[in-house]
């Protein structure tokens, strides 16, 4: 396994050490990895953190943002920067089991001999630990994404995924991208499959997204997803 391990972070000082040392442990039977933390502009003791987390783990590189530019640019600018052909990405709040990655990993090696153009194993968090009114809008907002964008994927907004580097790279960017990227991927001609993932309760800090703010962004960017949807064409090439 040769995998580069994607973290967008703001404001997570507290979680940056314990996060770290759960990726370490779990990526110790990998023949290659390195974790990137994309600092998107923080402004509590992330940096600080950081700093003394490169001085312990060899395999972590930190990228910083100036100013946040959010979590879809933060995750863009870790994966142009990996030097590895897949891609694990992963919240840094810690809610994110770090020890799914090697069996979405396997799961990805595995299916890639049945399914033609895997590019993503999504994570699917079955069993969530969030508060009663933030699962009942993700499940609305799922539900009517599902629907709507016809991705057959269950939790498109769970961080933890293992993806082709140079498929994503060629997804067309915008901000908000993430939340659409199984929809994305079949828009190009990829394939998605979904799988079961440890989720854990926030131990420390607070979350960075409000409901209605997800809301509001959400119904513009699926409405922009649906005219990119429309207008996609996926020709069916031979060389002679």
């Amino acid at each position: 396994m040769k995998i580069s391990i994607v973290v967008p972070v703001h404001n997570e000082a507290d979680n940056i050490l314990s996060l770290t040392e759960e990726i370490v442990k779990a990526m110790s039977q990998a023949q290659a990895y390195e974790i990137i933390y994309v600092d998107d502009g923080s402004y509590d003791d992330t940096a600080t953190v950081l700093q003394h987390a490169l001085q312990q783990v060899d395999a972590l590189r930190v990228i910083r943002h100036e100013r946040s530019c959010g979590q879809s640019t933060a995750i863009h600018t870790g994966v142009k920067a990996a030097n590895y052909p897949y891609i694990a990405t992963l919240d840094g709040d810690g809610q994110n089991d770090p020890a799914d990655i090697p069996r979405l990993y396997e799961v990805f090696m595995r299916q890639n001999k049945n399914l033609n153009n895997l590019w993503m194993v999504a994570g699917w968090r079955n069993k969530r630990h969030d508060s009663a009114w933030r699962l009942f809008s993700s499940k609305v907002a799922n539900t009517v994404r599902s629907r709507l964008l016809g991705d057959n994927t269950p939790d498109t907004g769970c961080g933890l995924k293992v993806f082709l580097r140079d498929k994503f790279l060629e997804l067309p960017y915008f901000d908000h991208m993430h939340r659409f990227l199984p929809a994305l991927i079949l828009r190009a001609g990829g394939q998605v499959i979904s799988e079961p993932v440890n989720h854990r309760p926030r131990m420390a800090g607070y979350s960075k997204y409000g409901t209605l703010d997800r809301l509001w962004v959400g119904i513009t960017d699926l409405l922009g997803v649906i005219w990119l949807k429309q207008r996609a064409k996926l020709p069916v090439i031979k060389e002679s």
